[in-house]
């Protein structure tokens, strides 16, 4: 086995552990820090929506940013969206230049990054919103969740790779804090 080959097989165990590790986290979390409740299904206390509302906000802001660089690196390249926007500029260029594609992709990167774990979000924090969990625990992982989102957006805009790995540790530990705190209730 040669050097890259190594390195390849560590990094491949390190893909496969790194969601276990950041579910066996949350789990510790939920348990010694937030404490587990029983399921009982209740409407949201006022801290629940409140938590909901401030990452709501963080959440739009975020959606808005990204909506906005990805247009204006349109503008800067003169790139159309659409085949009739590039009719009306007289037909599809020949070429693009790569620095344009690397611009528009690292922006549409990042926004179908944050969509596809917003779906995932929004099933999780509903759900954990109506079953009366721990209030520190909807606050932490909901507001969490969206902080995480903005850092993500940020770091990967910027070209932050350690950064945005971070970022998006956090955003997952979010998710898998919500998800293992409910079925931790359901057991209970």
């Amino acid at each position: 086995m040669d050097i890259a080959e190594v390195d390849n097989s560590r990094a491949t165990l390190m893909v496969k552990a790194y969601p276990f590790a950041l579910i066996a986290i949350s789990l510790l979390i939920n348990l010694f820090v937030f404490g587990i409740k029983p399921l009982v299904i209740a409407l949201p206390s006022p801290e629940a929506i409140d938590a909901l509302i401030i990452a709501t906000v963080i959440l739009l802001g975020n959606h808005t940013w990204l909506m906005t660089v990805t247009e204006l690196t349109r503008a800067k390249y003169d790139l159309a969206t659409t085949p009739e926007e590039w009719e009306q500029k007289g037909g599809r260029p020949t070429s693009i230049a790569q620095d344009a594609r690397d611009a528009l992709e690292r922006r549409h990167n990042a926004h179908r990054n944050t969509t596809e774990n917003m779906v995932y979000f929004v099933l999780l924090a509903t759900v954990v919103a109506v079953v009366s969990p721990a209030t520190l625990m909807v606050q932490v992982w909901i507001v969490g969740f969206a902080v995480a989102r903005l850092g993500y957006t940020y770091s990967y805009l910027s070209a932050q790779t350690g950064l945005r790995g971070l970022f998006m540790s956090l955003s997952l530990l979010s998710l898998y804090g919500m998800a293992s705190y409910l079925v931790m209730a359901m057991l209970i």
